[in-house]
């Protein structure tokens, strides 16, 4: 024995060297067991090369329609030569990708060895393909090695060789593959995954879409032979959704039951139709587990279920995001939309806008809470139709919203913003004002006489009174407004100024000039106190003002032309200051003021303003300067004027 050991208590046993049982007086065996692991030459060396035809893919189905596009692209993709190729085929949950990848793969058995598929969803799957892919290369190493040093061998043996293709199927997030990708130099790599985003500088993206509606009818029928109608419906009312084709025409045939019958099931109770499959296929594999797995991902980040869930009851197409505004800062929903949007659930344009698949909004609705979340779309849709930037958007999106409850369910404020919003677009006045008044009278009704939508809608009827020659009534309704939105909004609220220059414009039409003005300069008085001399609403004031002024000037001369011009000229002053002597609001101003010297017998200072007014205004880029050409006008005249013998100027 070598060393110092000790032992001490009943039963205890210290031991040095070698013994391999020990016996204690109590009668207890101690036993210590030594284990050696020999392994094998070639777990010593990398194999040279791959078994010949190592081939791991799925089972083909038989079920592969179309793709000819995506098909050619990968081809073109994988034709370089030289160093690794990574594609990634994303897309949303059920679209096809594993299929696609599955079908290329299969027709380059002959070009690749090995031609490999690893289920890549978690750092834990693909460490544990690779390592069954080191036993494919070395069976000898299956029961010696752990699966992290297979692992670890087969990325050495993939990073030392070329003319392999590894399917990595399913990949949750790029970081999982990063690593693998990183230390290889030679070979070919297809992902398949969810993730639209996160590829830069690792892989060469390829977006994949749904099928064509003839593609997917095609695939409805080679599961189910049984009858054609009804199917190009269905397959539309599925979006032609690979994996939701495929479920319903199974369902179908198993079931016994037409694709009308499908839809009715669909339209009553969409979260069974959507989590049931036939007999014998994958569980794991319907729409609504395919995507709740996503959105379990999506968990820290609740508005981004919030957004779905909304989203669902208005237009697949053509959403804009200023509609999701309110929902919460604009960084949470930014950072939600683009969550959605990396994972496939969502698409975003270029022109502000998103886009949903009608599945995704299906399994939405279906979801605990949808009634809630209906609520929450209609007010959202209220904010933004007072009044929108594009209507007809609007319309496509009420349109949607109103045809999954009863009118009881939809908000008041929407069924009187319908009938405005078509009375827009009516094809003569009198049909726009049969709207404008349907409008106003279920606004007057509910919300109420003083709400935000009565006051639009009474607005818009306004308007169209006037253009239609009805100036009376046109009056009577901004009156209406006026004391409307002094109650809702205050007096000195943005809506309640512009309403009031409104009133104050239209009455100076109507001859009422000291009505106008003076109502005018009230508006004015109040934009710039409450909102500034530079607010549009001031500059819109101060230009009603100086069409009064000028009214008045124009009536009675001798009395007002010349405290017009000081009046206009007070207001130029202020527009000057606001934009600048180019500003819309001053050459608006100089123009008027123009017209305001000649009449008042200021020849000289009516030449000066309207040369000075041709001198700062912008051309047009189209060229068609037709005030330009009036100014011109205005000022020959003027010159021919001056040429005359002096008139004595007014005041003189």
């Amino acid at each position: 024995m070598s060393g110092s050991v000790e032992a001490s208590g009943d039963g205890s046993i210290a031991a040095g060297g070698s013994i391999r049982q020990a016996l204690t007086g109590d009668g207890a065996v101690a036993h210590y067991v030594e284990t050696s692991l020999t392994l094998p030459p070639e777990a010593l060396e990398l194999p040279p090369e791959a078994p010949s035809n190592m081939v791991n893919l799925p089972r083909a189905s038989g079920l592969f329609i179309g793709r000819e596009q995506e098909l050619a692209r990968l081809d073109s993709a994988f034709e370089d030569t030289g160093g690794v190729v990574v594609q990634a085929v994303h897309g949303l949950g059920g679209i096809g990708k594993s299929t696609l990848a599955a079908k290329w793969a299969a027709g380059r058995t002959g070009s690749y060895n090995p031609v490999w598929w690893i289920t890549a969803e978690t750092p834990d799957d693909l460490e544990a393909g690779l390592a069954d892919l080191a036993v494919a290369l070395q069976p000898a190493l299956r029961d010696v090695l752990s699966t992290q040093a297979r692992s670890e061998r087969a990325v050495r043996w993939l990073a030392e060789r070329e003319g392999w293709l590894l399917v990595l199927d399913n990949v949750s997030d790029p970081a999982d593959v990063r690593q693998l990708l990183g230390r290889t130099t030679g070979g070919r790599f297809l992902i398949t995954t969810r993730r639209a985003s996160g590829w830069h500088g690792i892989a060469e993206p390829l977006s994949l879409d749904v099928l064509e509606l003839p593609q997917a009818v095609e695939l409805f029928g080679r599961i189910n032979s049984g009858t054609a109608e009804g199917v190009e419906e269905l397959c539309v009312e599925l979006g032609c959704l690979p994996l939701a084709v495929e479920q319903a025409a199974a369902y179908c045939a198993e079931a016994r039951i037409t694709p009308d019958a499908y839809r009715e099931l669909l339209a009553r109770r969409p979260e069974r139709v959507f989590a049931s499959t036939a007999e014998g296929a994958d569980g794991e594999q319907t729409i609504a587990r395919v995507w709740r797995v996503t959105m379990d991902r999506l968990a820290d980040t609740p508005v981004a279920e919030r957004v779905l869930r909304i989203i669902a009851w208005w237009a697949p197409d053509g959403i804009p995001r200023a509609y999701l505004e309110p929902l919460a800062d604009a960084p949470d929903v930014t950072e939600a939309l683009r969550r959605l949007a990396a994972h496939s659930m969502i698409s975003l344009r270029e022109d502000g806008t998103l886009s949903v698949h009608r599945l995704v909004q299906a399994v939405a609705r279906a979801s605990e809470g949808a009634e809630e979340t209906y609520d929450e779309a209609a007010r959202l849709l209220v904010v933004q139709g007072l009044p929108c930037e594009d209507d007809a958007v609007w319309i496509s999106h009420v349109a949607t919203l109103i045809g999954y409850f009863d009118m009881g369910r939809t908000p008041p404020e929407i069924w009187a913003l319908v009938p405005m919003y078509f009375g827009d677009h009516a094809p003569t006045p009198d049909k726009a004002i049969e709207m404008y008044e349907r409008a106003l009278e279920r606004a007057e009704g509910a919300p109420g006489r003083r709400s935000r939508v009565t006051v639009v809608v009474r607005r818009r009827l306004a308007d169209c009174c006037w253009t239609a020659g009805d100036h009376d009534r046109a009056s009577q309704l901004l009156a209406k407004n006026l004391a409307a939105t002094s109650m809702v909004f205050g007096h000195k609220a943005p809506e309640t100024i512009e309403t009031g220059t409104a009133l104050a414009r239209l009455q100076l039409q109507l001859g009422e000039l000291n009505n106008g003005l003076s109502r005018a300069s009230i508006s004015a008085r109040h934009a710039e106190r409450t909102l500034g001399e530079d607010s549009a609403e001031a500059l819109r004031a101060h230009a009603v003002m100086a069409e009064g002024w000028r009214l008045k000037a124009r009536a009675k001369p001798r009395r007002f032309a010349r405290r017009a011009v000081t009046e206009i000229e007070r207001l130029l002053e202020k527009a000057v200051r606001a934009q600048g002597e180019a500003g819309e609001a001053a050459l608006h101003l100089m123009w008027t003021l123009g017209e305001v010297r000649e009449t008042a017998g200021d020849l000289a200072g009516a030449i000066r303003v309207t040369e000075e007014y041709l001198d700062k205004r912008p051309v047009p880029d189209d060229g068609a300067d037709t005030q330009g050409l009036l100014a011109r006008e205005r000022l020959d005249g003027l010159l021919r004027k001056a040429g005359e013998p002096d008139e004595p100027a007014i005041g003189d």
